[in-house]
């Protein structure tokens, strides 16, 4: 998996759009190999993220837990507490 897309599942506050989105963008980027397609590629590569936005959304609404929701600060510290270990 890209580690550039993180898990946005059951997280205080939920995802929003904009983190959504950022992870279809990447996602399309990752898949296409354009980090910025051509002109010619632009509306495929724009139509491809939005409807991999909307399938994302229509997938978190859908799950279930029972878990507690996560605390995005403590999640992003230990994150950074596991790259500062690799690096």
């Amino acid at each position: 998996m890209c580690r550039n897309i993180k898990p946005l599942f059951n997280f205080e506050p939920p995802a929003n759009d904009d983190e959504i989105r950022a992870a279809a963008l990447q996602f399309v980027r990752k898949i296409s190999g354009f980090n910025k397609p051509s002109k010619a590629n632009e509306a495929a590569f724009e139509a491809a993220v939005d409807a991999i936005a909307a399938v994302s959304r229509h997938l978190l609404a859908s799950l279930e837990t029972n878990a507690p929701p996560k605390n995005r600060e403590i999640e992003a510290a230990k994150a950074r507490a596991r790259a500062a270990q690799r690096f």
